[in-house]
């Protein structure tokens, strides 16, 4: 237990002094909810009533899909996998370190947009805050397990960086963060169901906890986890 909390503690170190994840994690999150939020309350003043939210969201896939990733590939195309075997730990132990200290650096970063964003931008809390919180942390670990999906399964970097693309761009444009889903052709509505950012988005609007915004989340990691778990395998077995 004090090695694996030790090792959380180091990836959040490493994670902090890269600036790879630094400017996933919290720069462009911060300086795009800044820009964003003063653009949206400026035209539509409607939209401080899911202002958190929405940055929230954005937030949480930028660092969860985008910037996660980064320290899988390092790991495992590196010489530290020899070590870990040499020293008979657990090839897992180095996702989930991963995986645990992304979450916290994510997280940290919803809290700033949660704390500021009724000050700066006059923006609505969320009623219910033990359903918003809940969520929140679901659609977190939801965003780390597709991350780590493209973590394990890339071989590069800059791989990493295109596939990544995929899930971050149409999540921008179809999970109604951005503007209301219903403008989108019918096409695009249906397509963006398979985005956990869709889901996150409007489980964390409703008023409550609703069984049928959050269980799609749900399945999403479940599948995610299967997917890390089998590559986790081969990787352990090679």
């Amino acid at each position: 237990m004090k090695a694996m909390l030790y090792e959380i503690f180091l990836h959040m170190k490493l994670n902090v002094r890269s600036k790879e994840l630094l400017v996933h994690y919290y720069i462009v999150p911060f300086i795009f909810y800044i820009l964003m939020s003063s653009v949206f309350t400026s035209i539509m003043p409607d939209a401080r009533l899911t202002l958190i939210q929405s940055m929230t969201v954005f937030s949480v896939t930028m660092g969860g899909v985008m910037g996660s990733p980064y320290p899988l590939i390092e790991f495992y195309a590196s010489e530290v996998k020899k070590a870990y075997h040499v020293g008979n730990i657990p090839l897992w132990t180095l996702a989930a370190g991963n995986f645990l200290s992304s979450l916290v650096h994510i997280f940290a970063m919803s809290l700033v947009i949660f704390f500021t964003a009724p000050v700066f931008f006059d923006a609505k809390v969320p009623a219910d805050l033990t359903a918003y919180f809940l969520l929140l942390l679901l659609l977190i670990v939801v965003s780390l397990s597709v991350g780590m999906v493209f973590g394990l399964y890339s071989k590069s970097s800059s791989k990493v960086g295109m596939a990544t693309q995929l899930i971050f761009m149409p999540s921008m444009i179809m999970s109604g963060i951005m503007f209301p889903v219903t403008m989108l052709p019918e096409a695009l509505q249906t397509a963006g169901k398979v985005l956990p950012a869709t889901w996150g988005f409007e489980a964390m609007c409703a008023a409550d906890l609703q069984f049928g915004n959050y269980y799609p989340l749900l399945i999403i990691m479940a599948i995610a986890l299967a997917l890390s778990l089998l590559r986790l395998r081969k990787i352990s077995i090679d």
